[in-house]
């Protein structure tokens, strides 16, 4: 029995919509994450990006469950001495919707050249609306 290696033609691409209004954040990025990378088709293959498109739409209408919004902490470091800065998610997700849920998704993809480029399969937009009609994407309900 061979073991069965996709190839670039047998990759098929389809586009997603996720509306992300009521959903929990955590739990919404781990199910985008895996469509990403592919693991919901049965060619799935963990050393090529045999994932799909996910358009997320509503990121400023998720919601965080117990004391995550004032508890969780959002840090990065300038490179200067004393440079670390934190953010609580209380206001990070009023600010920059689509920056916590693009780190949170790309958190749990593989670190490295392979991993960069599935997160570039992911677009989030904060409103109802995006630019990707063309795509003919199909609405999915996580």
């Amino acid at each position: 029995m061979k073991t069965f290696m996709p190839k670039a033609a047998d990759i098929t691409r389809q586009w997603y919509v996720v509306d992300a209004e009521g959903q929990v954040f955590g739990r919404l990025a781990s199910k985008v994450a895996n469509i990403l990378r592919g693991k919901n088709k049965p060619i799935y293959t963990p050393h090529v990006d045999t994932g799909d498109y996910v358009i997320i739409i509503n990121a400023d209408k998720i919601q965080m469950t117990g004391k995550k919004l004032d508890q969780k902490v959002y840090y990065h470091h300038s490179g200067y001495v004393g440079g670390l800065k934190e953010t609580k998610y209380r206001k990070l997700l009023a600010e920059k919707p689509e920056f916590a849920i693009r780190r949170a998704v790309t958190g749990m993809l593989p670190k490295g050249p392979l991993g960069r480029q599935m997160a570039k399969k992911l677009k989030v937009y904060a409103g109802a609306e995006h630019e990707h009609a063309a795509q003919n994407p199909v609405k999915i309900e996580l």
